[in-house]
């Protein structure tokens, strides 16, 4: 994971442009191929040597038409890893992370109907902990530059320093991989990007 000091001087409209068209062009796929896709990129997550040794396993609940993570949050569980969930803390504008040990039981609707951790059944995480982040976003570019939703929440978290070691993974579709994300100086890059096509870098 690499930090890049280059500003780019896109602008926020850029950023917000970019973002819609991505999304018009994530929501357009038939439904069917978005599942066969996203099964093909579960697939190429979990196939990673370090998912593989990793312990504690950070990830999220995908909704609408974000790639489906239930196979892999299913699976990161079935095979004894800890898993870790977030949770939007409106207070503090930011992610607390919660152990999750019961998909049926330990998630509730949150944040944008979002599913999340419920703090009465879920104990908190120390983010050091972390090993292995399997990331959303919106949009991608082959150097691993990553395009959040808007709202910020990722972008704390993956700037904290205390996740320096951390692998940092995004599975994505082919549409979302753009030729340039627009990013600043405190912008984290990514270490991988798996679509159903390829891995980024190459």
């Amino acid at each position: 994971m690499v930090s890049d000091s280059e500003v780019n001087p896109a602008s926020t409209e850029d950023k917000n442009s970019l973002r819609k068209r991505v999304l018009e062009q994530r929501d357009d796929m038939p439904p069917e191929t978005r599942n066969t896709f996203g099964q093909e990129i579960i697939r190429n997550v979990i196939s990673l040597e370090t998912y593989g040794e990793s312990k504690v396993v950070l990830a999220y609940v995908g909704f609408g038409s974000e790639l489906r993570t239930d196979e892999f949050l299913r699976r990161t569980l079935n095979i004894g890893k800890r898993l870790l969930l977030p949770r939007v803390n409106r207070k503090t504008k930011s992610l607390d992370l919660y152990k999750v040990k019961d998909l049926a039981r330990d998630l509730t609707s949150g944040t944008w109907g979002i599913k999340e951790p419920d703090p009465s059944r879920c104990g908190q995480a120390d983010i050091r902990d972390v090993d292995f982040v399997l990331v959303p976003g919106v949009a991608f570019d082959s150097r691993c530059g990553r395009l959040g939703y808007g709202a910020g929440f990722y972008d704390g978290l993956l700037a904290n320093r205390r996740i320096s070691q951390t692998r940092l993974v995004a599975g994505a579709f082919e549409v979302q991989m753009v030729e340039r994300v627009p990013m600043l100086a405190h912008d984290v890059y990514l270490d991988l990007v798996l679509t159903e096509k390829r891995h980024y870098p190459a």
